[in-house]
């Protein structure tokens, strides 16, 4: 098991005292990611707790459908720990290549701009989930069982405040990347995830309010 690795199979206190940490890993994007996965995983728990049940029958498709869609986004949002602590060492990796000589400085800046894109692809990847979550939450709020509606409420606030946290991590990394091409495409996605999940979650929150009496 990578270090990296390890981080994403940390108990909840120590991966909170190593984000607390001196070290720059984890940092904001896999705390993205952690976000991300609990959103999912009270979306999980919102369709087990709906899956079986009499009152529930009408909608027992649906709720199984969700339930796979929501373990399979949970651990792919953990794998994402992972995932940005590897993107963002290798960027520094690059950072402490020799430059003594032009040969050194043409070989340490196309790692840099190699380590800059990976950097990027890694949140928006964690963006384009976190999405997929709220999305997935929308459905949870609307079919799930009442008495468990608050934790879909939950859910959706996460996963909203993931995407916004991944999308911060795709922007510091954006404006250093020479290839304006690829920057300006991830750029333009993740406004878009935003422009589309945000609103969304905003009004899977009301829906969730408004069941609650």
């Amino acid at each position: 098991m990578t270090p990296a690795e390890q981080i994403a199979q940390d108990s909840v206190d120590t991966f909170l005292q190593r984000l607390a940490s001196a070290d720059a890993t984890p940092g904001g994007g896999s705390a993205a990611a952690v976000m991300g996965a609990m959103g999912a995983a009270l979306a999980a728990m919102v369709c087990r707790l709906t899956v079986g049940k009499a009152d529930y029958v009408a909608v027992q498709a649906e709720m199984q459908h969700a339930l796979i869609e929501a373990d399979a986004l949970r651990e792919r949002l953990v794998a994402m720990v992972a995932e940005d602590v590897a993107a963002f060492d290798t960027l520094m990796a690059a950072y402490r290549l020799p430059k003594a000589n032009d040969a050194d400085k043409a070989l340490r800046s196309a790692a840099i701009q190699a380590g800059l894109q990976a950097a990027t692809d890694a949140p928006l990847a964690c963006a384009r989930a976190c999405a997929d979550v709220v999305r997935l939450c929308d459905r949870v709020a609307q079919h799930g069982n009442l008495n468990v509606i608050s934790d879909a409420g939950v859910g959706v606030l996460a996963a909203a405040a993931a995407l916004r946290s991944a999308a911060l991590n795709v922007y510091i990394n954006a404006p250093t990347i020479k290839d304006r091409a690829f920057a300006d495409s991830r750029l333009a996605e993740v406004e878009a995830l935003q422009a589309e999940a945000l609103p969304l979650a905003e009004r899977v929150f009301g829906l969730v309010r408004g069941k609650m009496g």
